[in-house]
């Protein structure tokens, strides 16, 4: 059975090393976060430091229902990893419920995956040069602040918890695949609503 994995996290909490990893052990096809945002970032001119006004995210939306389009079109057994920052906002449920469905459609295991880090490890961890590859947020106040005022969507029920602070990339993959492989996961109707 084809699993579509969400890897949820803060900026900097190694959702996409994590990805990679797991796409590694797996095959899964990495959509990460960037990959949809990027080809917008970039044509605006982002520097992954000044915020981006609000109306960049309409058209960033245009690349993800296009991706997801083709997700649905994707090969039977074809394996997905999405990861992305979801702020605790209820609408920002909309993303996890999107992905839900999508794994229904496609008969595929939906595995929510949380990812957390300490405040303080996330504010080192932004400021990494490798972390300007791919437009990502490099301002450590942006991120306090963001922290502060949007924090992070609480995990769904069913989700998989992993502290990244305490476990390396190729760990927390590891554990990813164990749970995938002991049934985590759904392709039926779990609880989606936030604890």
């Amino acid at each position: 059975m084809p699993t579509i994995t969400y890897l949820v996290g803060p900026p900097a909490s190694g959702k996409r090393t994590i990805g990679q990893e797991l796409a590694a052990m797996t095959g899964a096809a990495l959509i990460d976060n960037h990959l949809i945002n990027d080809p917008i970032f970039t044509a605006y001119g982002a520097d992954g430091r000044t915020p981006l006004p609000g109306r960049i995210w309409d058209q960033v939306a245009q690349v993800r229902e296009a991706t997801m389009a083709a997700v649905l079109r994707a090969a039977p057994t074809a394996s997905h990893i999405f990861t992305n920052y979801l702020s605790d906002d209820p609408s920002e449920a909309h993303f996890l419920h999107q992905l839900r469905a999508v794994a229904e459609e496609r008969q595929a295991r939906f595995l929510p995956v949380w990812l957390t880090c300490p405040e303080e490890e996330l504010v080192r961890r932004v400021a990494l040069p490798a972390r300007a590859e791919r437009l990502k947020m490099r301002d450590p106040d942006g991120l306090r602040e963001l922290l502060r005022t949007k924090g992070v969507l609480p995990a769904p029920a069913d989700a998989l918890v992993l502290d990244t602070f305490t476990m390396s990339p190729h760990e927390a993959a590891k554990r990813i695949v164990s749970s995938e492989s002991s049934g985590l996961g759904s392709q039926h109707h779990l609880d989606p609503s936030p604890r």
